[in-house]
């Protein structure tokens, strides 16, 4: 039996508390969050709405987003309690008409966010949503570590774009346009 997989939000920088009105804790157990947005019209939404429309997935403890999830291992009994948490928040905050309609929504919630992980544990995944011809579309993108190529140095093993160091020596502000140019105007 293959062990069971769940989304974890996944905070890599503090952009997330900025970006929408509540920001989900990290590590929290995760689903896609789209029920929320079902007849929402995107631009109606104040910004930080329309960011949790367009990229966030829903935290089932704190029912804040993330923009990322992690594929994360689960016991049945941490399933369970996301369950719970999820029905909770559907029937306090949705007003789902009673503790089974919410268990109901919630276990298909938590049934779809187990689908998106069959990566391997540890592969990011982003969301994009959007709205096309009245419909609520969802696509996925994983991202995975790169691993250190053999006999890569510290640097380009930790996969950095950029790298910042400080010098002594004063910048050359100045440019010859028309040297980059070439010979000059023809």
């Amino acid at each position: 039996m293959s062990p069971l997989k769940l989304p974890r939000t996944l905070r890599l920088d503090p952009s997330d508390t900025f970006v929408f009105a509540q920001a989900a804790e990290p590590g929290e157990w995760a689903v896609t969050g789209s029920f929320l947005f079902l007849d929402a019209e995107p631009d109606a939404l104040s910004p930080k709405e329309r960011a949790a429309f367009r990229s966030g997935f829903l935290g089932v403890a704190s029912f804040g987003f993330s923009t990322l999830v992690v594929v994360s291992e689960a016991t049945e009994s941490e399933r369970a309690e996301a369950v719970a948490a999820l029905a909770r928040h559907i029937l306090d905050e949705l007003g789902a008409p009673d503790p089974e309609a919410a268990r109901a929504a919630a276990e298909e919630e938590i049934a779809v966010a187990a689908s998106l992980c069959g990566p391997p544990v540890g592969t990011v995944i982003a969301l994009a949503r959007s709205l096309e011809a009245g419909a609520l579309k969802e696509r996925f993108r994983t991202l995975q570590r790169r691993e250190a190529m053999p006999g890569a140095d510290r640097l380009h093993a930790q996969a950095r774009a950029f790298t910042f160091v400080e010098t002594d020596d004063e910048p050359d502000e100045s440019v010859d346009l028309v040297g980059l140019m070439g010979t000059g105007p023809r």
